[in-house]
């Protein structure tokens, strides 16, 4: 095979090779996980696997709702490395976090982060491990000072039991939700706190047994559309 031959035969193959790359993306469905907005989750709750951690128990109804809208990346700090993966960041029922990551948090949110933070003084959720597990969520929001650093106060409930609350417009279905008091701009019903903290904000809720829906029955049918609209409303401040 003449030099020239070999040439001819080298751009033929490379075009047919970018002929049949363009035919193949064509026929691939597009990847819209590229428009969605990042959504940092850093819960305790079994909201991305369930509590044995196998993939046939994966997911939740809250986290499909939340994918629907977000490309959700869980976190398991609020460390700087963590946080600088997004700008916007739902904190479920958190694991209690070192006070440097804390710190990093207060500054985070002072750069413009925003936060929407489900503090439970009470939570109901069920769940097969004993208490005091370390993988088993906390009975109770482990605050070690970051609500009264930012001014407020979170109450437990006088009464246990399931409560009508509203979340983002939403009439939602609670169970023994606290109240919140302080600073900050605070509904009528002492359920939701919404913070100025430097540029950024924050929203705290006084319930994470709200996202547990499958539990709580038709009652619960505006929840997930009230989480919704609460983290639409922190991104558009």
């Amino acid at each position: 095979m003449t030099a020239a031959r070999r040439r001819a035969l080298i751009i033929f193959l490379v075009a047919a090779s970018l002929v049949i790359a363009i035919v193949i993306a064509a026929r691939r469905p597009p990847d819209r996980s590229a428009e969605k907005p990042v959504l940092l989750l850093l819960t305790s709750l079994p909201l991305v696997f369930g509590e044995e951690f196998g993939l046939q128990d994966s997911g939740s109804p809250a986290l499909t709702a939340l994918s629907a809208r977000y490309l959700v990346t869980p976190i398991s700090t609020t460390g700087p490395s963590d946080l600088a993966r997004g700008g916007l960041l739902m904190m479920a029922q958190p694991p209690a976090q070192a006070p440097e990551n804390l710190v990093a948090l207060d500054e985070w949110v002072r750069r413009g982060g925003r936060v929407l933070l489900l503090a439970d003084p009470m939570l109901e959720w069920p769940g097969k491990r004993p208490l005091g597990d370390p993988l088993r969520p906390p009975p109770m929001f482990t605050d070690t000072g970051l609500l009264a650093h930012w001014g407020l106060r979170l109450d437990a409930p006088d009464r246990r039991g399931p409560a009508l609350r509203r979340l983002g417009g939403k009439a939602i279905l609670t169970m023994s939700p606290g109240s919140l008091h302080g600073s900050c701009a605070i509904n009528r019903d002492r359920f939701v706190a919404d913070c100025r903290i430097g540029k950024g904000w924050v929203m705290i809720v006084a319930d994470a047994d709200l996202l547990n829906v499958a539990a709580l029955g038709d009652g619960a049918n505006g929840n997930l559309a009230g989480i919704a609209e609460s983290l639409a409303a922190l991104s558009n401040k």
